[in-house]
């Protein structure tokens, strides 16, 4: 489902947006719509790697070997 939005822009701001659409063969309503995808789309995915890569630190990895023993380390 689609909703209409209003925006204010300005003027000279609309005009170099509708020369770009022009460009592109779209609407300024079709470039915003596919930036703001763009965005979304950025964000979800950059929050979804953040989580991953928190739930990893927590894990640790497997470096293997063992923890050293405190007095072991400062035998001397």
């Amino acid at each position: 489902m689609k909703q209409n939005i209003t925006l204010s822009l300005d003027t000279r701001l609309l005009r170099e947006a509708k020369l770009l659409a022009a460009q592109r063969h779209t609407s300024v309503s079709g470039l915003l719509a596919e930036e703001l995808e763009t965005i979304v789309s950025r964000e979800s995915d950059y929050d979804r790697c953040r989580r991953a890569a928190l739930a990893l630190m927590q894990e640790g990895l497997p470096l293997g070997g063992s923890r050293p023993v405190r007095d072991e380390l400062h035998d001397r």
